[in-house]
């Protein structure tokens, strides 16, 4: 079992940023994946960005350059850092995870970009 803790959404301002935080209970390093999907209201979750086996990055072509993935392997967390940020974006944000073949989800946190 892995719980994981997500932290950072809110409401934004189009053009702002925002840091999501995904805090796993287990060593990073131990997870096949680990990243971030969204699912806005009337659409499938999707993926945002994710680190798979061997540290490679994966990333939805339409945050490319605006959102990035990092790690510390020392809180054992994930970050998503989304910057000039745009109201097509809002949407819950999941923090998802593999580990040992299965798939673990966040409770999700809510992005709303709005004026």
């Amino acid at each position: 079992q892995v719980q994981l803790a997500e932290s950072g959404g809110g409401l934004v301002q189009p053009g702002g940023s925002l840091r999501l935080s995904c805090a796993a209970s287990t060593t990073i390093f131990s997870l096949s994946a680990m990243g971030w999907y969204r699912q806005a209201p009337g659409k499938q979750r999707e993926l945002v960005a994710t680190f798979t086996s061997g540290s490679r990055t994966n990333y939805a072509e339409s945050v490319k350059g605006r959102f990035t993935i990092s790690r510390d392997k020392f809180r054992n967390t994930a970050y998503l850092q989304m910057n000039n940020l745009k109201p097509k974006v809002s949407a819950v944000y999941y923090c998802y995870v593999e580990y040992r073949s299965r798939d673990y989800w966040g409770q999700g946190t809510q992005v709303t970009v709005s004026s």
